[in-house]
């Protein structure tokens, strides 16, 4: 049944709001710790959990050693001492409990039952390997640890997690996060589980909203046909009316030309002074790497979001992406297209913003 919500998340940067150096010093100190351990439990629960799946398939084991998963408390002929849910909290409340709050540890345990459960199918078969963390992996927690109050002496907001006091930073915000952040002040949008992260001693808050879908008056019947190719980004068709959404030129050319520029660069980096490390000489190339990243990001939103109102205004319920598997093959096999046009990322953005628009999305 479709639900008239939609969880969006945030990518919000934060400060540690203190000015004792000391205090602040061991805040960091706490959260690195907390960092390694959810990485470390990551790892632990998803191993259990695996371990218990496929225990029934441990061939090699004597027949009276083959025993039900279950909890012996329901079910006689279980060997858990608990529900299967609960045997992996154990596992991280036996090996961090004390050290890092229990709330972190029960998102920890929900968070990646729910990612087992989606991979579990092909795990059986053989098609994919069990995930291993790194350590940079996020630091979950329940919306609920989340307090927001107005910081009185700028546009930024306050909240306190685990009595580790934040700010925000939005900067410019041209974006909707400050929108949004006032709407979850004052009660118009709900918190869901997020998640803290710390990259090369920044934070950041993966902040999850729990959104209300736009209600626009579309129709099932009336259906948009859209092509995603080289020439041209998106090729839409709805009735007898065709647009077109971008070009080669806008899009592959201009891309083309900042990795050439990088390329150009990354030749005169042997010849930059040295004396201060690596990392300047490399400087105007990450630089560079960035604007790339960036710019397809930014076009990819653009075309999608242009997709997206086209529908809307010919009142298109269904959008059908057509012959996009095969092209995606096709692609596999052109290192070309490969490196330089992005149909997962464009088809993932076309992906949530039909959602948000109740759009029903259908990939040939």
């Amino acid at each position: 049944m479709a639900t008239d919500t939609i969880i969006l998340t945030r990518k919000i940067q934060v400060f540690v709001d203190c000015d004792d150096k000391e205090k602040r010093t061991a805040y960091f100190k706490k959260l690195f710790t907390w960092q390694d351990m959810v990485y470390r439990g990551s790892n632990l629960v998803l191993t259990h959990q695996y371990i218990q799946e496929n225990i029934k398939d441990f061939i090699y084991l004597k027949e009276d050693i083959k025993v039900k998963l279950a909890d012996n408390n329901k079910d006689p002929e279980g060997i858990l001492n608990t529900s299967r849910m609960n045997t992996t909290y154990k596992i991280l409340s036996r090996y961090f409990k004390g050290e890092i709050p229990s709330d972190i540890l029960s998102n920890i345990n929900m968070s990646l039952i729910k990612t087992f459960n989606t991979d579990r199918s092909a795990y059986w078969k053989g098609e994919k390997s069990i995930r291993n963390f790194k350590k940079t992996m996020p630091i979950p927690f329940s919306g609920k640890q989340i307090n927001l109050s107005n910081d009185e002496k700028s546009k930024d907001f306050k909240f306190s997690l685990f009595k580790i006091p934040f700010r925000t930073y939005l900067g410019k915000d041209r974006s909707d996060k400050r929108v949004l952040l006032q709407r979850a002040l004052i009660g118009q949008i709900k918190i869901c589980a997020s998640s803290l992260q710390i990259v090369k001693g920044k934070l950041f808050l993966l902040l999850a909203l729990e959104l209300p879908k736009k209600n626009h008056e579309l129709k099932e019947h009336v259906i948009a046909e859209a092509s995603l190719s080289v020439e041209h980004p998106i090729t839409v068709q709805i009735n007898k009316d065709q647009f077109q959404i971008g070009n080669k030129e806008e899009f592959l050319y201009r891309r083309m030309a900042i990795q050439a520029a990088r390329h150009r660069i990354q030749r005169a980096a042997a010849f930059n002074k040295g004396g201060k490390g690596r990392k300047k000489k490399l400087k105007s190339l990450e630089q560079f790497n960035k604007k790339e990243i960036s710019y397809v990001d930014s076009r990819l939103h653009l075309y999608s979001r242009r997709l997206i109102d086209t529908c809307i205004k010919a009142q298109a319920g269904t959008l059908l992406l057509v012959n996009q598997s095969s092209k995606e093959e096709v692609a596999k096999e052109d290192e070309f297209l490969l490196r330089n046009w992005s149909y997962y990322g464009l088809v993932e953005k076309i992906r949530y913003k039909a959602e948000m628009a109740g759009i029903n999305l259908i990939i040939e």
